[in-house]
C-alpha cells in the first residue's frame, strides 16, 4: 500500500463507532456496503416500533440518496436476515445522515472544518464530556475544535484524542443551511 493510499484509509476509518447490539450489526453489515460502494455512518439499535435497526450510509462523493437506500436495503435484508443477530422481528431502516450528519471519520472532520459541531466524550475532561464549538480540523489524531469554555470569554482550541470521541454531529445552523444548499446545486450541475 503506498502512503497516499495508507492516508485514504486513515481518513476513511470510522472512529466513532457503536458497541453491544448496533456494534455486532455493524461489524455485519459495514463490509457488505464497502463492498456496494457505500460508507457505513452509524448503526442504531432501538425499540421503536417493536425493534428497529436504523442503517446511515453514505456515498466518499456524497450524493447519496433514496435509491441508495433502496440498493442498501435490498443487499442487507437477506444478508441480516441470513445471521440473525436479532432475536425475534424487527424493522430495518435505511437512510442518508441529514444535514446535521453525524461525524464519525476523520474525513468527515476535515470535510466540514469551520462548521460548527457537539461532540461527546467516552470519558470526562475536566468534569465534561460534551463541548460544542468550531471545528479547526485533524492533528496528530487529535479533533481540534475552537469552543467557548465559559461564556463571554475568548474561545481557545482544545485537542481531543480520536479514541475519546463517543458521537459527534454537525449543529444545524444557518451557515450549515447555505453549505448544504450549495452543495446540492453543486452536485445537481454535473
Amino acid at each position: 500500500m503506498t502512503a497516499e493510499e495508507n492516508l485514504q484509509s486513515e481518513l476513511d476509518k470510522r472512529i466513532v463507532t457503536e458497541t453491544a447490539l448496533a456494534g455486532e450489526i455493524a461489524s455485519l453489515v459495514e463490509p457488505v456496503m464497502n463492498e456496494l460502494g457505500y460508507l457505513l455512518v452509524r448503526v442504531i439499535v432501538s425499540g421503536r416500533d417493536g425493534m428497529t435497526v436504523q442503517i446511515m450510509g453514505d456515498k466518499a462523493e456524497g450524493g447519496f440518496g433514496v435509491k441508495d437506500c433502496e440498493v442498501i436495503s435490498r443487499e442487507l435484508s437477506p444478508y441480516l436476515d441470513s445471521h440473525d443477530p436479532i432475536p425475534g422481528e424487527y424493522h430495518l431502516e435505511v437512510s442518508s445522515p441529514g444535514i446535521d450528519r453525524p461525524l464519525v471519520r476523520m474525513r468527515d472532520f476535515l470535510n466540514w472544518t469551520g462548521f460548527e459541531a457537539k461532540i461527546e466524550l467516552k470519558q470526562a475532561v475536566d468534569g465534561r464530556k460534551r463541548f460544542r464549538g468550531l471545528i479547526e480540523g485533524f492533528e496528530n489524531d487529535e479533533l481540534l475544535m475552537n469552543i467557548a469554555l465559559e461564556d463571554g470569554k475568548e474561545p481557545v482550541t482544545l485537542g481531543f484524542n480520536k479514541n475519546m470521541l463517543a458521537s459527534a454531529k454537525l449543529v444545524m445552523n444557518d451557515e450549515l443551511l447555505e453549505s448544504a444548499r450549495k452543495r446540492s446545486q453543486s452536485a445537481q450541475g454535473q
